[in-house]
């Protein structure tokens, strides 16, 4: 028992030490560069592959070979992804779902080429650079992981290194080679990976799609390090290791035997599932890059052609059509993470997974297989496997609820692992499964006509989730999720939707597939597959139905008229290249083209102009863009304050009537906000000791300070993205502090943000409508109200919110807050990026709002405009409240005080 415990100890330090090369090179990419390499298992495959070639093929020395391989072709690939596909994200500050999208690009294409050229079978003759003796590769990992240790921490260059993820713009400004450091990670990341995959070819399948998927399995130890700990990331790499070799000696008996075989033999996927499910502060940062989803117009007569293309195979017959009948089932698959992706913004790489289960289930129900219910006709079996698939998508929308960016993609990531380990791939659940088609469809041409109606169905679900009040809500998720919430959607209701919603697209698109096939295939549905086509569906048009009928053409297409991986590689490139072509290939083409068009005409010179004008006089000129100058006689109407009528040059107006424009009228007075012995804290830093405040109705509360006083987190704990550790936040009578954003929101607070809170891909009519859907009331007027008041019920109206002046969107925003009739409204710093003219139409707007009996609370750092506003003001220091009450008292006693900030 001994020598059997030692030799399964030694077997497991083996697999360990590779996983732990494997740890060590993401590690150090992620801190060198912030970029979670998704490619690292197609850069080992690639490197195994190329040793094979030299070694095998060629005839090259094994020292040579693996020279070249490890020393020149390994880093110079990192290298060259480094300078052509992640700085330029890089320089231009881009999102990090986008470099995710481009690391997946990385590994899609590193995948499709090796398909092409070394072809989709197995090789089990890869040359063996290191004897099965596991002490050496135990060496290669230790004395790795303590040489990058002590780089990282005692030189100059581990200080730069720390520097540039910290912040890569401060540190070129601070003299930092940005570039340089990135470089000299991504080489090293690349080199272990290179190491890795010639370390593992011998003892496993080499072949495009298992050593890849093998390799990012154990991304488990990199996110239980944290992505930062090297030790950590090589002990959990050796532990999980040996237990996994030491549990192949138990053998259960029973009906639960295969699966706990299968989780003995896939220990370091139950890792990156729970470290996955269980740690989501691992990159936290956006959602999905939202230049990738902005709206593009889709071109002219584009649906006429889809149809028309859609409806030829009917005319087909044999080996064509029965390729054709894969299309409108993956066209089902995909317009799941157009739901999911594309309008909703979360980022979900475990679609394969959903729709694998679809099929099986579809398969187990139709042979009479399913637990506890009979056999069923083809299509009941289909049906019910949908029913049974959709709840399933909580696997994926309850992590989302916390998650966003790499987090989210790890644990979506983990669950297309996990399903395709211990379901897909084991006896218990697939053996001697076949799959029919439903009587009377049993022809290919007959099932094609089943699959277009299926289809039709899934594009008008999809239409439906895509538009209206869930469209534009899901659509204000996925640009601006706190600004949403803010908003009063209700964000984790809206994610478990998308999720479920999307698991059961994904789940029929699935059975649909395995019907066509005539069999359950693992390999259709594996997480391999699942990156593929996250990758299409975003570059091709993530928030486009269109895109995904055409990427799911392209997908079957190509692989069935050329050598498998032609479509891979085609959207592997289409994916490197989404940083710099955001809007997606169409929306590149056209812009190229514009740029290739002739002059539309010869351009007049200046007296050529003047004749111009004198022959053919200028009409009326349009009116000009509205800006906030332009508002005062919008908020003419209201009943003015008595200390702002004796300083307004213009008469005082009557009161309104009761159908004005106003948003909370004075029968029905606003509640007051007040907070007590509120204390915050931040990772054990006290951020706010003991504040009491009060909020009144028709009333400016302005709060001041320095930087770091405690202003914004008193403000997050009002609004409810911050839960203070101490103390209530009421609003009247009612105890509000446990309340989140949204809940506030359809309460009656609301607020706005420092940075500018907007939907990019919604128009300025559609970012008001989302606050008037979704707060306090229920009013169809408004949304022309708010947009009347502040001046936008023009042509910009209609216009994207993405490129509009920073003044318009403040108002856009303030516009959308004021449409949900809030009693209470908390303003953050709401001057910034505006100009004189701006901020003074502006205070005129709050103080109508104020005099109409709404409760206002303005953090500012103008501190003229506070004295211009505010009927009192709090100071901040330190997280306290050190002197309250009216601001000609208290700024003139922070003016003698000499802390009088100047205007932001």
């Amino acid at each position: 028992m001994s020598s059997l415990t030692y030799d399964l100890t030694l077997a497991g330090l083996s697999v360990g030490s590779a996983a732990a090369l494997t740890g060590i090179g993401l590690v150090v990419t992620y801190r060198s560069t912030g970029v979670l390499n998704f490619a690292h298992g197609a850069i080992a495959m690639v490197c195994a592959y190329v040793l094979r070639q030299f070694v095998v093929e060629w005839g090259w020395p094994l020292w040579a070979g693996a020279t070249v391989t490890l020393l020149v072709l390994a880093p110079g690939m990192g290298m060259l992804l480094e300078r052509f596909v992640f700085r330029p994200l890089s320089v231009l500050g881009s999102d990090p779902a986008q470099t995710l999208v481009a690391s997946i690009g990385v590994f899609v294409l590193l995948v499709g080429g090796a398909a092409l050229l070394w072809g989709q079978g197995a090789r089990d003759d890869a040359p063996e650079l290191v004897s099965a003796d596991p002490w050496g590769q135990l060496a290669v990992a230790l004395v790795l992981a303590a040489a990058v240790g002590a780089v990282i921490r005692w030189t100059r260059f581990g200080r730069e290194l720390r520097a540039v993820v910290d912040d890569r713009q401060l540190a070129v400004l601070g003299g930092i080679d940005a570039d340089r450091v990135a470089a000299a990670g991504w080489a090293f990341g690349s080199f272990t990976a290179g190491l890795t995959g010639v370390l593992l070819a011998p003892y496993v399948r080499l072949d495009p799609y298992g050593l890849p998927l093998l390799v990012m399995e154990v991304v488990a130890v990199a996110v239980v390090a944290r992505m930062r700990s090297l030790p950590v990331a090589v002990v959990t790499a050796l532990a999980i290791g040996v237990a996994q070799s030491q549990l192949t000696r138990l053998h259960p008996s029973g009906w639960g035997a295969p699966l706990l075989q299968a989780v003995g033999t896939n220990l370091f996927v139950v890792a990156l599932l729970i470290a996955a499910l269980v740690m989501p502060s691992v990159g936290t940062r956006d959602a999905l890059a939202r230049t990738a989803t902005a709206r593009v117009p889709t071109p002219p007569g584009a649906w006429i052609v889809a149809i028309v293309l859609f409806l030829l195979p009917l005319g087909f017959a044999g080996s064509d059509l029965h390729t054709s009948v894969q299309v409108p089932a993956l066209g089902v698959v995909l317009l799941s993470l157009v739901v999911v992706t594309g309008r909703g913004g979360q980022i979900s790489l475990g679609q394969a997974a959903y729709a694998g289960l679809g099929a099986l289930f579809t398969a187990l129900l139709a042979a009479g297989r399913f637990p506890g219910l009979p056999r069923l006709p083809e299509l009941a079996a289909l049906a019910l496997a949908v029913v049974l698939v959709a709840p399933l998508g909580l696997l994926t929308g309850w992590p989302a609820i916390s998650r966003r960016g790499l987090a989210l993609a790890l644990a979506t990531f983990a669950v297309g692992v996990g399903v395709s380990r211990f379901v897909f791939a084991q006896p218990y659940a697939i053996a001697g499964l076949s799959l029919g088609r439903p009587a009377g469809f049993e022809g290919d041409r007959a099932y094609y006509v089943l699959e277009l109606a299926l289809l039709a169905a899934a594009l008008l679900a999809t239409w439906l989730l895509r538009r209206g009040r869930t469209g534009r809500a899901l659509a204000a998720m996925r640009d601006h999720e706190s600004g949403a919430s803010a908003a009063g959607v209700q964000v984790p209701l809206l994610k478990l939707l998308a999720f479920v919603s999307g698991a059961a697209l994904a789940a029929l698109g699935g059975g649909m597939l395995g019907m066509g096939l005539r069999a359950f295939d693992p390999a259709a549905y594996d997480p391999v597959r699942g990156l593929l086509w996250f990758a299409a569906v975003v570059v091709l048009g993530a928030d486009s139905t269109l895109g995904a009928l055409a990427a799911a053409a392209l997908l079957v297409g190509l692989d069935a008229g050329a050598r498998g991986g032609v479509a891979a590689a085609l959207i592997g490139v289409l994916a490197v290249l989404v940083g710099r072509f955001p809007g997606g290939p169409y929306e590149a083409f056209r812009s190229a083209t514009a740029h290739l068009r002739p002059g539309r005409g010869a351009r007049l010179t200046e007296q050529g102009t003047r004749v111009r004008h004198l022959l053919h006089p200028a009409g009326p000129k349009p009116p000009p863009s509205p800006t906030l100058t332009g508002l005062t006689a919008s908020t003419a109407h209201r009943t003015p304050r008595a200390h702002e009528a004796a300083d307004d040059a213009q008469p005082p107006q009557e009161p309104p009537a009761p159908d004005a424009e106003t948003h909370a009228p004075a029968h029905t007075p606003a509640p007051a906000l007040t907070t007590h012995g509120l204390q915050a804290r931040y990772d054990g830093f006290t951020a706010l000791q003991d504040i009491t405040l009060t909020v009144p109705p028709a009333h400016i509360t302005a709060v001041v300070g320095p930087n770091g006083a405690g202003k914004s987190t008193l403000f997050h704990c009002l609004a409810g993205t911050h839960r203070p550790a101490h103390g209530q936040v009421r609003l009247g009578t009612r105890d509000i502090t446990h309340l989140p954003a949204h809940a506030r929101t359809r309460l009656g607070i609301a607020r706005t943000f420092q940075q500018l809170a907007v939907f990019p891909s919604l128009t300025v009519a559609e970012n008001v409508r989302v606050g008037a859907e979704q707060g306090r009331l229920q009013d169809p007027s408004a949304v022309e109200r708010s947009l009347r008041l502040l001046g936008l019920d023009g042509p910009v109206r209609s216009l994207p919110a993405a490129g509009l002046p920073t003044g318009t969107l403040r108002r856009v925003e303030l516009a959308r807050v004021l449409a949900g009739a809030p009693r209470v409204l908390l303003l953050d710093e709401p001057a910034a990026g505006l100009d004189s003219a701006e901020v003074t139409a502006l205070a005129r707007i709050l103080k109508a709002l104020a005099a109409d009996g709404m409760a206002l609370l303005v953090v500012e750092h103008d501190l003229d405009l506070v004295a211009d506003l505010a009927d009192t003001v709090h100071v901040m220091t330190a997280g306290r409240i050190v002197a309250s009450g009216p601001p000609d008292r208290v700024l003139d006693v922070l003016d003698t005080a000499g802390t009088r900030e100047a205007p932001a």
